[in-house]
């Protein structure tokens, strides 16, 4: 059995609301507008849900998908896969998965790309090659990982996306009706005002634990100021307090206050990860499958169980292929508490699948079925892309 071809697909979505709603100032943003940035955090985002997917097909017809978190310029991803690790790939066994992967990671690795789109890239095409594992073997992932701890992916409900404490409280109420016992607030507007969406939050949905997300845009000192006020309301986690390269102010932060700190969707390989393990520098281990390829995101996780440190995969526009991929790991992992749950994706996630993920506010059901259990629309992945 032989790989004869590799396929991508750019996909660009318009959606009814931009990737965590409205900017503060209660305008939304437009695709017309192109990418743009939402102050104070410092990343460029899309109004449409922006993907890359890949399709992996042997001479035997069998066949196998990926997707690399790419919530801006999939295109780029695409030129990696399209013009070096797809024909590399080409006229190779696809059931040897993990060599396979150390063959693509070393082809750019002299020349220092082991990050950025080239891993991106890696990724989607590795959760191909472990689907198209699957389906050959007539087995789950998750099986093939080693077996699932769990079919119940315990999950929380991630942003809030709305501009006002008032409307993120009505929210989280919202979402507690509906059976979420956990959820995740998109901060880094400033201590204060975090602390007081936080109790606003916290008055709505009682009961409900809550972790915080900074966006990495706070400076050691009023991280810890953060921190220490999440510590006294027994926050769940922090994500993403300062920098993401400033591995040593984590440390500091983290060996300062109880609050997890949480970190993880920046980083995409087992030297990265082992650096922040070995200073002890977070708390919680955020691999996002998208961005790291279901072989890494193994390896990252046994090196936090290694160091004491559970795993709760990272997920954010990703569609019901990178889904079901984070799915799998996160079955597969010992210490993996919850997956990131996005209200917003999700619709658009199941839009190219023929049958939709069993996914609601309080965990996901992990897919039974052969390879990652989805099964991908392809006719309305090539509408999609063609619009794109």
């Amino acid at each position: 059995m032989r790989i004869t071809q590799v396929t991508t697909y750019v996909i660009k979505q318009p959606a009814e609301s931009a990737y965590l709603g409205r900017l503060d100032d209660g305008t939304a943003p437009r695709p017309e507008d192109g990418y743009f940035v939402r102050p104070p955090w410092r990343s460029l985002y899309s109004a449409r849900m922006e993907t890359l997917l890949v399709r992996v097909v042997t001479d035997e017809g069998a066949e196998g998908w990926g997707e690399a978190l790419a919530p801006v310029g999939p295109e780029v991803v695409a030129a990696v896969v399209d013009r070096m690790l797809g024909p590399w790939l080409l006229g190779r066994d696809p059931r040897a998965v993990r060599p396979l992967w150390d063959g693509m990671r070393d082809l750019m690795r002299e020349r220092g790309h082991l990050v950025g789109h080239q891993a991106d890239a890696l990724a989607a095409l590795d959760t191909a090659l472990w689907d198209l594992a699957g389906r050959i073997a007539g087995l789950p992932v998750a099986r093939l990982l080693g077996g699932a701890y769990r079919t119940h992916i315990p999950v929380y409900v991630s942003g809030l996306p709305e501009p006002t404490d008032e409307g993120r409280a009505r929210l989280a109420a919202e979402w507690a009706a509906k059976g979420a016992t956990t959820v995740k607030l998109a901060a880094g507007k400033g201590v204060e005002a975090d602390l007081a969406t936080y109790d606003a939050v916290a008055a709505a949905a009682p009961g409900v634990r809550i972790a915080v997300d900074a966006h990495w845009a706070y400076g050691l000192a009023e991280a810890l100021e953060l921190g220490r006020g999440l510590d006294r309301r027994r926050a769940l986690f922090f994500e993403a307090p300062l920098a993401p390269e400033d591995t040593e102010g984590h440390r500091d932060l983290a060996s300062r206050i109880t609050t997890p700190v949480a970190v993880g969707e920046s980083l995409r390989n087992r030297y990265e990860f082992r650096d922040w393990l070995a200073r002890r520098a977070l708390g919680l281990a955020q691999p996002d499958v998208a961005r790291t390829g279901i072989t890494e995101a193994m390896t990252i996780a046994a090196l936090a169980e290694a160091h004491h440190v559970p795993v709760a995969c990272h997920h954010s526009v990703g569609l019901g292929v990178a889904t079901a991929a984070g799915l799998h790991v996160s079955a597969a992992v010992r210490d993996s508490p919850f997956f990131e749950f996005q209200p917003t994706t999700v619709p658009y996630a199941q839009r190219i699948l023929r049958e939709p993920l069993d996914a609601g506010p309080a965990g996901f059901t992990l897919p039974e079925g052969p390879g990652l259990g989805v099964e991908v629309d392809r006719d309305t992945v090539e509408a999609l892309a063609k619009e794109s």
